[in-house]
């Protein structure tokens, strides 16, 4: 029995002693690759993954963390030199009335930063969008004069940074800004304007940035499809200036400026052809009969208001300037043209009636000359028929042309002597009503033609 459980014992103990065995042996061969992984065997060492690895961020690759950015480039020695160039991809409207325009441009900076630079052993630039702008530092620019600006971000942030080994700095983004534009209408629509992008460091004055133009004239660069409706872009060139606040101090400006010509053509159709035929045809009036009062008055009516209507269509699309526009001038004096054809009328009407007046109250006051031969009886109502009349009462026409002219015998007695004796005189007075629309006929057109020539020579 005895012997049993000594059996049953020992080999409970080599049991015992097999698991120790194996677990030392597992640990002694982990300690072992522990050690190979750390010494980096080239056996069973794995690549590093670089997206990974903090020693190839970045930030830290450009050593943003170990630089205050908000302080300027060199800051407390001389101004930081910042070149500028810019390509116009569009320039989208031009507004009279708001007196501003609309472009879409490239804004691009240069400039060092040594604090940017990083090692490099093929002198590869380094190229970051939107995100690290927030970190670094960048020129503070704004648009002078600008009602409205933002940069476009479809289908992200149209923003670039790039960052070249030695600390040179490129940054560009895509803006669309509306900026004012001083306009002088008083040769409209045969105008030239000349408007103007500025571009200015907000914070920094000149002892701290000095902005300049890249390459000169050559830094502003535009596509050649830009066109406008209403406008020929005749030429885009740069200038600098110091503008100068009094709180403040001197900033350097930047100066993108275009001129602009207006298409006459588009306003030749809409305002001058028809206010010149409007003028023409309040002139038919001239040969219509005087007494023909319902034709006459409805033409000069109607054409007085075109006018007024043409002239409220132009000044509605125009901003309310306190001068007078070369496009005033012609619609005013056409208008005054226009007036004055009804004002013709008006008097024509006048003086025919004063006329018939004046021939009643001398038919009635005619005394009875029963031995003279008599005319042949004529209508005083205006409508008797045409031709001249000579001394003796008889008509004789000329060449068959209409003239309202009219003979009147008066018989003019005296009394001489004691005998009382009748001396009879005849009196010729002739009377033409219808000169004043002759000679409308040539006053009023020669008189516009005359003013055209004027206003062309000079606005053209």
């Amino acid at each position: 029995m005895l012997t049993v459980h000594k059996m049953h014992f020992s080999i409970f103990l080599l049991l015992w002693g097999w698991v120790l065995s194996t677990e030392c042996r597992a640990h002694r061969q982990g300690k072992e690759i522990h050690e190979v992984y750390k010494k980096g065997s080239p056996i069973l060492k794995r690549s590093p993954d670089i997206t990974k690895s903090p020693l190839t961020k970045s930030e830290q690759l450009l050593q943003i963390d170990d630089h205050d950015f908000s302080m300027r480039p060199g800051f407390g020695g001389p101004a930081i030199p910042v070149g500028v160039d810019v390509q116009v991809e569009s320039l989208d409207s031009i507004s009279e009335v708001d007196m501003d325009f609309t472009m879409t441009l490239y804004l691009r900076h240069y400039w060092k930063d040594e604090r940017l630079s990083f090692p490099s052993t093929n002198n590869q630039s380094m190229t970051f969008d939107g995100r690290l702008v927030k970190k670094i530092w960048v020129p503070d620019m704004f648009f002078v004069h600008s009602k409205r600006s933002f940069i476009h971000d479809t289908t992200t942030d149209n923003i670039m940074l790039r960052v070249q080994p030695d600390g040179k700095v490129l940054y560009s983004l895509r803006v669309t800004v509306t900026a004012m534009c001083n306009m002088d209408f008083s040769r409209f629509p045969l105008d030239t304007q000349t408007c103007s992008l500025e571009i200015e460091s907000y914070a920094y004055t000149e002892d701290d940035l000095m902005l300049y133009w890249k390459n000169g004239n050559d830094s502003l660069k535009t596509d050649e499809r830009i066109s406008l409706s209403q406008f020929l872009i005749q030429e885009f060139h740069t200038t600098t200036k110091l503008a100068f606040y009094s709180s403040t101090g001197w900033y350097n400006r930047l100066y993108i400026n275009f001129t602009l010509r207006r298409h006459i053509f588009f306003f030749l159709l809409q305002t001058y052809f028809p206010a010149t035929l409007m003028v023409m045809l309040s002139w038919v009036s001239f040969w219509i009969d005087r007494r023909a009062v319902p034709a006459r008055v409805p033409l000069g009516i109607t054409t007085v208001l075109t006018m007024s209507t043409i002239i409220t269509g132009v000044n509605a699309s125009m901003p309310r300037v306190s001068y007078i526009k070369a496009v005033d001038i012609y619609l005013w004096i056409s208008f005054v043209f226009v007036f004055l054809s009804v004002l013709e009328y008006a008097a024509v009407n006048y003086l025919t009636t004063v006329q018939e007046r004046k021939e009643r109250k001398l038919r009635d006051k005619l005394p009875c000359a029963c031995s003279l031969p008599q005319p042949r009886p004529m209508m005083m109502d205006g409508s008797y028929n045409d031709g001249d009349v000579n001394e003796l009462g008889h008509y004789v026409s000329e060449n068959g042309d209409k003239q309202d002219r009219m003979m009147v015998q008066l018989a003019l007695g005296s009394e001489r002597g004691s005998g009382r004796r009748k001396n009879l005189r005849y009196v010729s007075m002739r009377i033409d009503t219808h000169a004043i629309d002759k000679y409308s006929r040539i006053i009023f057109p020669g008189a516009y033609i005359l003013f055209n020539l004027i206003y062309w020579s000079i606005f053209s």
